[in-house]
C-alpha cells in the first residue's frame, strides 16, 4: 500500500489521470501506424488498443489537429511528423526492453517496456543506459541509506497493474529517488517533489543504487 503525499491511497482505477491515459492511447496509435507501414482503418487500431471508442475517437482527433496523421474516409496513416515522433516512442521501448531482458524473459521484458515507455522523459531514458552499464545491482529501498539519493534499479512486481500503477505516480526505473525515514510497517520516500509512504513489502521490490552526480 502507498500514502500519497500524505493521504490515503489503495491504488485505485483513479490513479492514472484522464489526461495521461489520452497520452498513452496517441502514443500507442502512433505505434501501430508506423508497425503496420501502411494506412490503416480505425477498426484496426481499436482492435489492438482494446479501450473505449470515444477515448480512441479524442486521441485521433488530436493527432491530426497536431498534424500527426491524416484521415482519409476510413483511413488513418502517419505524416512525416508522426513518423518521427513514432520513431522516438520505439527508441525509448526498444533501450527499456534491452534493460529489462537483464532480469526478465523477453516476453516479460516487453510488457514491462510497454508500460514504462508512455512515462519516462529522455533524462530517465538516459539514466537507464547509464545503469546497463553498470556492474554493481540496485538493494531494496528497505536497505537504502537514508537521505542518500538513489537511482531506481528495477522494480521486480510481477503484477503489471501494480506495476504500471506506482510507475504512474512518479516511482519508474532511472528516476532518482532519495529514502528520507522509517515508518511503522515502511518508508517514506522521496522522487523530485513528491513524498509518498510505502508499505515495506512493496519498497522490498524496489531496488536503487546510490546516485553519483556527473
Amino acid at each position: 500500500m502507498i500514502a500519497y503525499k500524505g493521504t490515503s491511497n489503495n491504488l485505485g482505477d483513479n490513479v492514472v489521470k484522464n489526461q495521461d491515459t489520452l497520452k498513452i492511447v496517441k502514443e500507442d496509435v502512433l505505434k501501430i501506424l508506423h508497425e503496420r507501414r501502411k494506412k490503416t482503418t480505425l477498426k484496426i487500431i481499436e482492435d489492438e488498443i482494446k479501450v473505449a471508442h470515444p477515448l480512441v475517437s479524442e486521441a485521433l482527433e488530436e493527432l491530426a489537429r497536431n498534424d500527426l496523421i491524416t484521415i482519409q474516409e476510413h483511413f488513418i496513416s502517419l505524416t512525416e511528423l508522426g513518423q518521427e515522433c513514432a520513431r522516438n516512442i520505439l527508441k525509448k521501448h526498444f533501450v527499456l526492453e534491452k534493460y529489462f531482458e537483464k532480469t526478465r524473459s523477453k516476453i516479460e521484458a516487453h510488457a514491462a517496456a510497454d508500460i514504462l515507455e508512455h512515462y519516462v522523459s529522455r533524462e530517465v531514458i538516459n539514466n537507464i543506459k547509464k545503469l546497463a552499464t553498470l556492474k554493481m545491482e540496485g538493494v531494496p529501498l528497505t536497505k537504502f541509506k537514508l537521505n542518500k539519493e538513489g537511482l531506481i534499479t528495477d522494480i521486480t512486481l510481477s503484477d503489471y497493474r501494480l506495476f504500471e500503477r506506482i510507475i504512474s505516480m512518479g516511482i519508474f526505473l532511472g528516476e532518482k529517488i532519495t529514502v528520507t525515514n522509517e515508518i511503522l510497517h515502511g518508508i517514506v520516500v522521496k522522487t523530485k517533489n513528491n513524498k509518498f509512504a510505502l508499505d515495506r513489502n512493496l519498497a522490498e521490490e524496489i531496488k536503487a543504487v546510490e546516485y553519483e552526480k556527473p
